[in-house]
């Protein structure tokens, strides 16, 4: 899975010249808490984001009246807040190198680069789409967390005493650590399933419906 299977295209963004109010109005119309900025020739040249503009804005307890306020935020562009060290990925990045960046970096969003120009936007969100669908959230059947022993073949006897049963997976991962094993399944018993992994694993954590 690429983050072209997963952007989100032709993102919404704002010009340097943006006021703080134009650019909060513009994430809260499309919903968006990240815009790529863009120069007049469509050039990336930074990124803002909700909690940029909301941390230049007077506190509600300020003494300033709302027109002195809004004269204020009119006054302050995005050019200003922007974050302009912009890290980017590329259509053909895997989407949990995309992942990865983000958490490494503490950033909720990465503009999509082809050739220079912006062509799409993943966020965070996507990462939780990919995340339910990875682990069968939306499915039913049954999920399990076990330790096994990672060894030459132990990942194929599991998975092929489970399907000897007549169970089909319907997700199926191993953290990083290579010893904890989630996996869900269908048309089979819960009483039935830990029978047949019992003697495969080290340990059953969890079982659930």
């Amino acid at each position: 899975m690429l983050v072209r299977d997963r952007m989100s295209r032709m993102p919404i963004t704002t010009k340097p010249s943006a006021t703080v109010p134009d650019a909060l109005q513009v994430m809260r119309g499309s919903k968006v808490r990240t815009l790529p900025v863009v120069d007049e020739k469509g050039n990336l040249v930074g990124i803002v984001a909700l909690d940029d503009l909301l941390r230049v804005s007077p506190s509600p307890a300020t003494s300033l009246s709302v027109w002195e306020l809004d004269y204020l935020l009119e006054k302050i562009t995005v050019e200003k807040v922007m974050t302009t060290e912009v890290i980017t990925v590329t259509e053909d990045t895997a989407i949990e190198e995309a992942g990865r960046i983000m958490a490494d970096n503490k950033i909720s969003a990465l503009p999509v680069l082809r050739d220079g120009e912006l062509v799409g936007i993943v966020t965070e969100s996507h990462m939780f789409h990919v995340l339910l669908e990875l682990f069968g959230a939306r499915e039913p059947g049954i999920r399990v967390t076990a330790q096994f022993k990672r060894e030459q073949g132990g990942l194929a006897r599991i998975s092929s005493a489970i399907a000897a049963t007549g169970a089909t997976f319907v997700a199926l991962g191993i953290a990083s650590d290579s010893r904890t094993l989630t996996f869900k399944v269908q048309d089979i018993s819960k009483e039935e399933l830990v029978k047949v992994i019992t003697p495969l694993v080290e340990s059953i954590e969890d079982v659930r419906e």
